[in-house]
């Protein structure tokens, strides 16, 4: 299905912001092929798998992350983002007949993703390609695909190719567990969220982006299924701001990076209403009594002691709500970049496919 043409005002960041707000709709694109989903599921589940391994880069690799989540808790099944070099570079035979292997790309095309498929295929390993073009090389490689369905993406840095990524996770994980419906009315309830906060939160990122646009390197923090929302606000920062951005999880920031931290380096916090909030919370408080500033998001950012506040909804389950803490922080890289003097469309040395081996 073609994503429908949305008007985009001329200037810097125009593109990427058209994406972001393009998401709602997006996810509805991919709601309308639950029935292609479906089949895709029902043959994993006919393998029976012990386990699923996750591969992808940038972008894809961190919607890898959320899967570990989405796999075990919807489905319990053991998830992992396997390494790509360990297979394709150093030859590793490895045991994959048990696996179902799931390869995300925006694009299909690049090569060491399609090259760790055709290794998983010949051993054994049940194959499912999750891409916007389901007529690619990964398309081709993989035994099953599933479109995303997130249309052309034109801002270099992705945006709806993410969210879609993880959208279909959860609609593989719960077509496994039983819960396809379930997870589906979720989903839905999440793009009529994220229609209605979208307006708000732009003004807010434009907003908080103005007395940061000094930052040159910062932290995001993150736990549990909000690791994966922490690398991917981390990579848009880097991408469009030119921000030396490194996610970490809440627990790790106390184990030796905070001592870097200091009133010039701001900390970013993303807090749902989950089990790993205490811990973003005392990262926070940790943060704190050195001095940084604090940008929080999610569901339970006005929950944190933080300057600046970019709160979404609840969603309607916790394993959810990443699909909405990640805007803020894609409209707070947008807003920055534009801050800076940058055009978040067109990143400096970046291109939309990697293609180097």
């Amino acid at each position: 299905m073609e994503a429908e043409p949305v008007r985009v005002e001329p200037g810097p960041g125009a593109l990427f912001r058209s994406e972001i707000f393009e998401q709602p709709d997006a996810l509805e694109r991919l709601l309308a092929d639950r029935v292609a989903i479906a089949a895709v599921g029902e043959a994993v589940a006919e393998r029976a798998p012990l386990m699923v391994r996750l591969v992808g880069h940038g972008t894809s690799d961190n919607a890898a992350a959320y899967g570990v989540y989405a796999f075990g808790l919807l489905s319990g099944l053991t998830a992992f983002r396997d390494s790509i070099s360990l297979s394709v570079y150093y030859g590793a035979a490895l045991d994959v007949s048990r696996s179902v292997v799931i390869a995300l790309s925006q694009s299909g095309r690049t090569p060491d993703v399609v090259e760790y498929v055709e290794r998983a295929r010949a051993r054994g390993a049940l194959t499912v390609a999750l891409t916007n073009d389901t007529d690619s090389a990964l398309g081709e490689a993989a035994e099953l695909a599933v479109g995303l369905q997130a249309g052309r993406e034109r801002a270099v840095a992705a945006t709806k190719t993410y969210l879609n990524e993880l959208a279909a996770l959860v609609l593989l994980a719960g077509g496994l567990a039983g819960r396809a419906d379930e997870a589906a009315a979720g989903l839905h309830e999440v793009a009529v969220l994220l229609r209605s906060s979208l307006p708000e939160l732009e003004r807010d990122a434009a907003r908080i982006a103005v007395p940061c646009a000094y930052v040159g390197r910062m932290f995001v923090v993150g736990r549990g299924p909000e690791l994966a929302t922490a690398r991917e606000i981390a990579l848009k920062l880097t991408e469009t701001c030119r921000i030396a951005a490194e996610p970490l999880s809440a627990t790790a920031l106390a184990h030796g990076p905070i001592a870097a931290v200091d009133s010039l380096f701001p900390v970013w916090a993303i807090a749902s209403h989950d089990a790993s909030l205490p811990a973003v919370a005392e990262a926070v408080q940790r943060a704190k009594a050195v001095g940084a500033t604090v940008i929080s998001c999610g569901s339970a950012a006005t929950e944190l002691e933080a300057e600046y506040t970019l709160a979404v909804p609840d969603a309607p389950a916790p394993l959810l709500t990443p699909l909405l803490s990640v805007v803020p922080g894609q409209l707070f890289a947008g807003a920055l970049a534009r801050a800076k003097g940058l055009d978040p469309d067109r990143p400096s040395g970046l291109s939309k496919v990697t293609l180097a081996r």
